[in-house]
């Protein structure tokens, strides 16, 4: 039940994010700053103590998990720069829009948010603490997960009552995702390389791709500064929860 809840606040969250992206451009990078921080305190001081205590527990040799960390921070890498690489190609020729380049990257994003919700759930049958962080991080992703579905659309000549319509999507997408997860348990073997590969993918989102974005129009002091602090959030919350 505390899954489905959250779920709504990614909802709110990956909407607000969209809304946002409409309104404010200017300070979006320092919000970007803050979110990466936060990704990657749930990363090291939740997901991976986690692990290493269900590995003790469970006497697991810990090759596997690696290797799923491995794939989920490869999986998300090459998703994104097939993408981009097609969008480059798109580029190449200067009368050459499609409105459904940015329909099939939005779509790529709503898929994207459904395993983030997925997550939440699988989290959650890890321990109630995992699930926490987890949803805590995959909330502050979603904001940015908002903005770029936004941002796709439009970029790519859609309307912004179309863009709206697929930013809906992409807020009910983690919604389902947890949804999902009331239907079946993993084992605790298979919860624990799930684990794994949602930590590799939560660390290529955080490391890889918001924080690049946060600096790509210019680093600053203050937005170092905010992705310290995101950490360090997380670094206090977990000690408490």
């Amino acid at each position: 039940m505390e899954a489905v809840l959250l779920s709504i606040a990614t909802f709110v969250s990956t909407y607000s994010g969209g809304l946002l992206a409409v309104k404010l451009k200017n300070k979006l990078h320092l919000i970007m700053g803050f979110t990466a921080g936060v990704i990657l305190g749930v990363v090291f001081f939740e997901i991976f103590p986690e692990i290493i205590e269900q590995i003790k527990e469970r006497d697991i040799v810990p090759t596997g998990v690696m290797i799923a960390l491995l794939a989920g921070f490869l999986v998300f890498h090459i998703l994104e720069k097939a993408i981009l690489i097609h969008h480059a190609h798109e580029g190449d020729y200067a009368e050459h829009i499609h409105p459904q380049v940015g329909v099939l990257s939005a779509l790529a994003l709503i898929g994207h948010s459904f395993l983030d919700g997925f997550g939440i759930g699988l989290g959650f049958q890890a321990s109630p603490a995992v699930g926490l962080l987890v949803a805590i991080a995959v909330v502050s992703h979603d904001f940015t997960d908002g903005m770029n579905t936004i941002m796709m659309m439009l970029s790519h000549e859609n309307s912004l009552k179309r863009a709206k319509v697929f930013l809906l999507f992409d807020a009910l997408a983690p919604v389902l995702g947890v949804l999902a997860t009331l239907f079946f348990k993993l084992p605790p073997t298979f919860l624990i390389l799930y684990l794994g590969f949602f930590a590799g993918f939560l660390l290529y989102i955080g490391a890889s791709d918001i924080l690049p974005q946060a600096h790509m129009k210019k680093s600053s002091y203050q937005l170092m500064s905010l992705t310290v602090l995101g950490v360090l959030l997380i670094f206090v919350i977990s000690r408490f929860v």
